[in-house]
């Protein structure tokens, strides 16, 4: 069986990205129990176990074999384990998802790590499949099939228990948006084409010497090969109230102070002091948006994108900056221009300045950690996206920033290349952000509102 990928579906094929979820464990971990559990969950959502192949012009989901399906693998290990869980790929033509226990000698610290192509997710399903794992395991070891049962597939899951030749496939999002009319969409495209062409946008330096070949300066040595490493910047429960009010407060978003704070950083990454046109690529879950609602457990993704350009000094006002975030994001959100964004994706290889810009900023929101047996505790949880190609001769990229709060705690994740980013580079970029965050939980009067503004 098999099932075709949809033209949106399409694009993440060639960018060979993935959501990497994580969770450190302190206790003692049942495995037979946690492998059920991920079996389970693959019976459950039929796209875990399957592979991607071509299929005329375009790609296909195609069911792995019993033999072929993912299992959960289990090693010995330390805090190694997750680099290298982070940096082994999900091969071409293999399983689109991945479960691994690492555990330490001593049997009581783990590292859980679930890899998903997101050809078959966005951040919202990877979680919601990472959270029903474990309420599956933890209905199996307090005795509970049936009710492990029910977790795992939840109330409006995509798929029931299926025939394993005959599974019942979630649907694209594209087949689920509202009817739009195509000379509507097409005056989208132009326009967004041509704000591309008149706004180019700056993009943020590498700080490691392209390889040889390119343009290396003199007596410099070019990066040997690279790996993914991850910077990240955590904010504590208190200190997450705290931005959040203030944000409230303004009338304006997290994200908008996050996007305001990865801007201006950005801006000093580069030569002068006066405006350059800098960019911000949002990514805008669509599930609540859809009528009727998707729900978090049907395994697609479920994303369109906003990308805004905004004129950055050294020297601007970051609440200035987050009020004009605020405010196009909010317009684009209420109105039908996410239906036409995520309708020209297809266009996106032929025109890449679409989804150009110096910054990404996703942001799952606040969202809750996976409920555990007593004896078994989750010390920290992550979610980090991950790809193949991060193209080091290029000279210069956008820089990712992963913006999710589990269980009211916020963080952002900095994965990044050694051969395009150093980890020193990256680790001033993160304080710098801390910084510009840690002033907008300090303020004692609410953010000032531009005369202009909407």
């Amino acid at each position: 069986m098999h099932r075709a990928l949809c033209p949106v579906e399409t694009l993440y094929v060639g960018q060979r990205s993935r959501a990497v979820l994580s969770c450190t464990l302190r206790g003692q971990v049942d495995t037979g129990a946690l492998a059920a559990a991920f079996d389970a969950v693959t019976r459950a959502h039929p796209t875990l176990r399957t592979r991607i192949e071509p299929d005329g012009r375009g790609y296909a989901l195609r069911l792995l074999t019993e033999d072929e399906r993912p299992r959960l693998v289990t090693r010995t290990g330390g805090e190694e384990a997750y680099a290298a869980e982070l940096n082994a790929p999900l091969p071409v033509g293999g399983p689109l998802s991945r479960a691994v226990l690492v555990s330490a000698p001593e049997g009581d610290r783990h590292l859980f790590v679930l890899v998903v192509d997101h050809t078959i997710t966005d951040g919202h399903s990877g979680i919601a499949v990472h959270n029903a794992l474990w309420d599956h395991y933890r209905a199996l070891v307090e005795g509970g099939a049936d009710e492990g049962r029910t977790a795992a597939t939840g109330p409006a899951a995509d798929t029931l228990e299926d025939d394993a030749d005959s599974p019942d496939w979630p649907r694209p999002v594209s087949r689920l948006l509202p009817d739009t009319d195509p000379a509507a969409t097409a005056a989208y495209l132009e326009r967004r084409i041509e704000e591309a062409r008149r706004r180019p946008v700056r993009l943020v330096p590498y700080d490691v010497p392209r390889p040889a070949g390119t343009d290396t300066p003199p007596g410099v040595e070019p990066a040997g090969d690279g790996h993914i490493e991850v910077c990240r910047l955590t904010l504590d429960e208190e200190r997450t109230a705290r931005l959040r009010r203030t944000a409230r407060g303004a009338g304006l978003s997290v994200h908008s102070l996050v996007a305001a704070s990865l801007l201006a950083t950005a801006r000093r990454r580069m030569e002068g002091d006066g405006p350059l046109t800098l960019g911000c690529l949002s990514p805008v879950d669509l599930r609540s948006r859809l009528s009727p609602p998707l729900p978090a457990s049907v395994m697609v993704p479920a994303v369109t994108t906003h990308l805004q350009t905004v004129d950055v000094a050294t020297d601007s006002d970051p609440a200035v900056l987050a009020r004009a975030v605020h405010t196009r994001l909010r317009d684009f959100v209420a109105g039908e221009d996410r239906y036409h964004e995520m309708r020209i994706t297809p266009e996106i290889p032929r025109n890449p300045a679409l989804q150009l810009a110096t910054v990404i900023a996703t942001n799952m929101g606040v969202v809750p950690g996976p409920r555990l047996p007593a004896g078994l505790h989750a010390v920290d949880v992550r979610l980090v996206p991950a790809r193949e190609n991060y193209f080091p001769q290029a000279g210069r990229s956008p820089v990712m920033a992963c913006v999710v709060s589990f269980e009211g705690r916020l963080a952002i994740e900095f994965p990044h290349f050694t051969a395009c980013f150093s980890p020193s580079f990256m680790r001033a970029f993160r304080d710098d952000v801390r910084t510009g965050l840690l002033a907008f939980t300090d303020v004692t009067e609410p953010l000032p509102a531009p005369a202009n503004a909407r």
